[in-house]
């Protein structure tokens, strides 16, 4: 299966500001066209041997193939966690709207 020319990347902050700060960094720098962000998730996982639960904001990240793992090496170094979830997922193009996919290819372009 050939892997697609865009990316979705999957993120997770300890809250919306930080988040909104890197998406910000992100977008200006070229590396992605776009940052979503979602307040309020609840995450339970595993950490040191102990289940731990936490508020923490997603944030996903549209991009392409050629700039997502630029763009997953910047994420992380602005990332406070030791381990940060930065997690690249192919778009369908035939299940998206070409135009949409236009737009990014437009907004991260001045890099690739």
């Amino acid at each position: 299966m050939a892997m697609s020319k865009y990316r979705w990347i999957y993120t997770t902050w300890p809250d919306a500001a930080l988040a909104r700060a890197a998406g910000q960094t992100l977008v200006e720098e070229g590396l992605c066209a776009c940052a979503n962000i979602l307040p309020g998730m609840t995450s339970v996982y595993r950490w040191q041997g102990a289940v731990e639960t936490a508020s923490e904001a997603v944030m996903i990240l549209k991009t392409n193939a050629a700039e997502a793992p630029h763009a997953i090496k910047r994420l992380v170094t602005l990332h406070p966690y030791e381990e940060p979830c930065a997690v690249g997922l192919d778009i369908d193009e035939a299940a998206s709207a070409p135009a949409f996919l236009a737009w990014i290819d437009a907004a991260v372009s001045k890099n690739t």
